[in-house]
């Protein structure tokens, strides 16, 4: 493994575990303050129970994303040095803005988890409340750099160093709404359904416990509706990568040759020697109309571009793949879970939830919020490859000359097992725990707090 490799491996290793505790740091307040809120409304001490056993889980998630955060931080100037010293002037604001949300957050967790019975309940909430906008807000502001990496902005290039620099046009740059909005909506997405699978699942066992059945509920609720305007978020983004990336576009969608009126291929698999994506189902027309409202436009393809500037086609065409079916089959449940609760209502019970075949739906379905979050993130940074900044700096230009990468490579990657290890054994501990919060019956066993 040359260095190289190594750096955008490990880079790649360190990104893949933070960004599930990023993406349930966005989501994950927001059930909080819910759950709360409904204590609020009716007084019901199972949402005063979910609310307690939500919060402990968000605290155990904050703190190892913070680590695996910082880890991030210093590999950022340590393997790549070069991207940091032509980047940092344009892209600093949005990393201290990060920060800025980052502390606002960690303040407003403490008093949310030490406040109970000590700050008035509305003040409690809003404490909550600021959680979950500084959370969002924090994703939003390392969002916005990688958007600018994609489709840098903000400068001009003098002598191949960057003037006249105004951060706030980088910020602003074209990539920068529309990745956001879809980062945001898969952390809401992802993180609903996970939650729902693990409540879903303890409700096979108790198919009458009113702390699962609450859970469910409020966790389907966030997650549906994010899975269900996903697609619009993601057609928004295609239209942008459309229109600025027009190489990353091809690759996502396996188009070798500039064609007008292109298809739309659903799976497949990319030869690049042949110049050929084998065994895909074709949509006629569709890529051109998804990608410029025009079933006779004109799509670039890969052979338009040279060789040396093209991304690993069958990884990025593949992860794309994986991604769409993932959220097309969340947005499927999420509709399916819709109809139920409609029909339901219109019966006057409350039996949606009650269906096993629903339920094991829910299980099954339970990861791939972050299976399409991993493969999103693929297609995000392999597709721009062989570019750190598109069109400006090659990935090879701005890695560290320090030689044996793969060292810190072998020693990270152990340390993110042990994490995740730690982790995952104090989750468990959490729904463990709360199976016996209120029995089959309805009533209360013992409060969860």
């Amino acid at each position: 493994m040359n260095d190289l490799l190594a750096a955008r491996s490990q880079m790649a290793m360190s990104l893949a575990f933070h960004i599930v505790f990023a993406a349930i740091g966005i989501a994950m307040p927001l059930l909080m303050i819910i759950a709360e809120w409904q204590w609020l409304r009716t007084k019901d001490e199972v949402y005063l129970a979910l609310a307690k056993r939500w919060a402990k889980g968000t605290a155990i998630l904050f703190a190892v994303g913070a680590v695996s955060g910082t880890v991030l931080s210093f590999e950022l100037g340590l393997l790549w040095p070069g991207f940091m010293r032509y980047a940092g002037a344009i892209i600093g604001m949005p990393f201290s803005l990060e920060g800025f949300a980052f502390f606002t957050e960690a303040i407003f967790l403490g008093i949310y988890l030490y406040g109970w019975n000590r700050v008035p309940p509305r003040a409690h909430l809003f404490a909550g409340a600021m959680v979950a906008v500084s959370g969002t807000l924090s994703g939003v502001f390392v969002v916005i750099a990688n958007a600018w990496m994609n489709t840098p902005t903000g400068f001009h290039i003098v002598n191949g160093r960057p003037v006249d620099i105004d951060p706030l046009a980088a910020m602003m740059n074209p990539a920068a709404f529309a990745q956001t909005l879809h980062m945001t909506l898969a952390a809401y997405a992802a993180t609903g359904f996970v939650v729902a699978g693990i409540h879903a699942f303890m409700l096979r066992r108790d198919a009458n416990n009113r702390f699962h059945k609450s859970a469910l509920a409020i966790a389907l609720t966030v997650g549906g509706v994010a899975a269900i305007l996903q697609p619009l978020s993601g057609d928004l983004l295609a239209k942008m990568v459309a229109k600025n990336l027009p190489v990353k576009l091809a690759a996502l969608e396996g188009q070798f040759a500039t064609e007008k009126g292109a298809p739309l291929r659903i799976g497949g698999i990319p030869d690049e020697g042949a110049g050929v994506t084998r065994y895909a189902i074709q949509i006629p027309y569709g890529l051109s109309i998804l990608a410029y409202n025009d079933p006779h436009a004109t799509v670039k393809g890969l052979t338009d571009f040279p060789a040396t500037e093209r991304p690993p086609v069958a990884i990025v065409h593949v992860s794309f793949q994986i991604m769409v079916a993932s959220g097309l089959a969340m947005m499927g449940i999420a509709v399916w879970a819709a109809w139920r609760c409609w029909q339901a209502r219109r019966k006057r019970t409350k039996a949606w939830l009650e269906s096993r075949w629903f339920l094991r739906a829910l299980i099954l379905a339970a990861p791939l919020g972050f299976i399409a979050i991993e493969t999103g993130w693929v297609v995000t940074e392999v597709g721009r490859q062989p570019w750190i900044i598109y069109g400006v700096m090659r990935t090879a230009e701005a890695v560290t000359p320090v030689p044996g990468l793969v060292v810190p490579f072998i020693t990270f990657t152990l340390l993110y097992i042990f994490l995740a290890a730690i982790t995952v054994w104090l989750l468990l501990r959490q729904v463990a725990a709360s199976p016996q919060a209120f029995g089959s019956d309805g009533q209360e066993v013992r409060l969860a707090a």
